[in-house]
């Protein structure tokens, strides 16, 4: 799995070489493990933004947290968020954090993390989050991680409303440990022959429960306790953010794209050939603004994308960036087809010009069909289709499931779907960023699928997930 650190692979192979099945147990921390940051604060941040928090508890909060650092208790902090919480409901609660995993948190799961709990899950061991936070927090990154067992603090729920009060004490230090326990003896696990993850001081007796232990990112006390205690280190890679430098590359790509459309357009008008204009000018808005932001594609098997033309081009969508580095590989002949709010959005409003996409209105099913009977028609006369069968953007790598209307179009066109896999798009542009990061694109083209028809659509199109899945969990060489 290329893009990962060589100690990371080192583990992984430690992991795949050792005790295999669910006897074996992967615990892995939340904040600062599996995550960059803490989860807690994008919470309380969320409150402060819609003035939700008084200022008698912002002044508790604030004298807690001082005391903590000076070295009273560190979980009282906690304590003062949770009573904060009586009468509140715990559905609308959950409902926040659902939608605090999709526009803040998801993007924070580091990438090797992810890798780290593929290969105990692929082992076959018993994977779960043990941490100090509520299952408000952990859960939509435990399903995104595909993680079923959480061993976490828990919160009394009465007549659908919070307490304020925990059900037992907050897992921290030794009760983090003693959850550990408590879940290796309720589910068959064999703690000596397991693993744990975790990053801070506190984390020192939950690492202990364990036969192999490793401080992942640790905090400086955490990590002078590995070396005296001979534990393996791990230092990950934190997701990419948007650097004042990104920023201006971005600006110049965009700029960049702008100038490949006039110049291409220009072309087509000064010889006449408005096709051949056309074409030229998507060779240019994709390569100037990818090349002027630092991106590279690493492509295996790039010949699939000449094989079947025209062809429905169907990729997994994690970003802004996969339209362009689509329209890169494809370089011409193509049109998309796109949400109708797609069509203002400025990071590919100039771009859309050249390829005149089909504008899809989601919540008018006749007209929504009567587009793609022009997309139809459009295809059979030559122009290929670039479409995201996820229908919108992941906020993580984990695939979403497919949607039919590609891959109807390819039977009703009668051309063959190429499949087209992107793996890490989204680390350089995230969901909803408008900031490009340099770095490098890893893409692979499976092999062209022909002769769709409604007889076995389904059973095909679920095939077609599973290739996708199996490519981005073992990528090719």
């Amino acid at each position: 799995m290329s893009g990962l650190s060589d100690e990371v692979l080192a583990a992984i192979d430690a992991i795949e070489a050792g005790p295999q099945g669910p006897t074996v147990g992967a615990f892995f921390d939340l904040d600062g493990t599996l995550v960059a940051g803490y989860t807690a604060a994008t919470f309380y941040g969320d409150r402060l933004k819609g003035r939700d928090v008084s200022p008698a508890e912002f002044l508790r909060t604030v004298v807690t947290a001082v005391d903590g650092e000076l070295g009273g208790d560190p979980t009282r902090i906690a304590h003062v968020a949770f009573s904060a919480m009586r009468g509140e409901s715990e559905e609308a609660f959950a409902d926040l954090g659902e939608r605090l995993f999709r526009s803040k948190i998801a993007g924070t799961i580091r990438r090797e993390s992810r890798a780290l709990v593929m290969a105990h899950q692929r082992a076959g061991h018993t994977v779960a989050v043990a941490s100090a936070a509520t299952k408000y927090q952990i859960a939509p990154v435990a399903r995104d991680l595909g993680v079923e067992h959480l061993v976490c603090t828990r919160l009394v729920v009465e007549d659908g409303q919070f307490t304020g009060a925990t059900d037992g004490p907050m897992l921290w230090g030794r009760h983090k440990a003693s959850g550990v326990r408590a879940f290796a003896r309720e589910h068959d696990v064999d703690l000596s022959a397991s693993y744990a993850y975790g990053n801070g001081y506190e984390d020192v007796a939950f690492l202990s429960s364990v036969g192999n232990p490793t401080a992942l990112n640790p905090h400086r006390d955490l990590r002078s306790a590995a070396a005296r205690l001979g534990w393996p280190v791990l230092d990950l890679s934190d997701p990419v953010g948007g650097s004042l430098i990104a920023a201006g590359r971005t600006a110049a790509a965009l700029a960049g794209m702008n100038t490949g459309v006039v110049a291409g357009l220009s072309l087509g008008l000064l010889t006449g050939n408005l096709k051949e204009g056309r074409n030229t000018a998507i060779k240019l808005a994709t390569s100037l603004p990818m090349t002027l932001a630092g991106v590279r594609l690493n492509v295996l098997n790039r010949e699939r994308l000449w094989t079947h033309r025209p062809a429905i081009f169907v990729a997994n969508h994690q970003s802004a960036l996969d339209i362009p580095v689509l329209g890169n590989l494809l370089e011409r002949d193509f049109t998309i087809v796109a949400k109708k709010e797609a069509r203002w959005d400025p990071r590919t409003f100039v771009g859309s010009i050249v390829i005149d996409p089909a504008y899809i209105d989601r919540g008018d099913s006749e007209s929504a069909r009567a587009t793609l009977d022009g997309v139809a028609e459009r295809i059979r006369s030559g122009t290929s289709l670039m479409i995201f069968p996820e229908g919108t953007r992941s906020a993580t790598p984990v695939l979403g499931p497919f949607r039919k209307g590609a891959f109807h179009l390819a039977a009703q066109a009668g051309v063959p779907v190429v499949p087209v896999v992107l793996r890490n798009t989204g680390e350089l542009m995230r969901r909803s960023s408008f900031v490009l990061n340099p770095g490098v694109v890893d893409v692979c083209v499976l092999e062209p699928e022909t002769d769709w028809s409604t007889d076995d659509m389904s059973e095909r199109i679920a095939a077609l997930h599973t290739k996708f899945e199996e490519t981005l969990a073992r990528w090719p060489a």
